[in-house]
């Protein structure tokens, strides 16, 4: 599957569920659901990956945790705020360089409307 099908499944998936849960719950609410959601259509998610830093040839586990990751190809940041802050969107781009993954999305359940809330990031190109 390529980032762009994955990406869709997590877009409409991620509207169900806004839909049916509606905004402001925490987002490990939305975490943990999102998650068993995706997983029933058949996707591998793994939930608050490690994202080491590399440095000089070391690498350092104190890093970053990406909330899901999809397929190992997407990652998903999820907030759940009334309004998103401009470094949200930075700290996904910084964990698909980190990863060297291309694809990612910044899913904010706290908005009224989640297409309000879906943010695509992208690292260099997709094929």
């Amino acid at each position: 599957m390529t980032e762009n099908e994955i990406g869709k499944i997590v877009v409409n998936e991620a509207m169900r569920l806004h839909m049916e849960l509606g905004p402001g719950l925490l987002e490990t609410v939305y975490e943990v659901l999102l998650a068993k959601i995706l997983e029933k259509q058949g996707l591998a998610v793994q939930r608050q990956v490690l994202v080491p830093i590399r440095f000089h040839g070391m690498s350092f586990d104190e890093g970053f945790r990406a909330d899901i990751i999809v397929g190992e190809k997407v990652i998903l940041e999820l907030k759940s705020v009334e309004r998103p802050n401009p470094a949200h969107k930075k700290q996904v781009l910084t964990y698909l360089k980190l990863t060297g993954l291309k694809l990612g999305f910044l899913l904010n359940f706290g908005e009224e409307l989640m297409k309000n809330g879906i943010t695509r990031v992208i690292n260099g190109q997709l094929e």
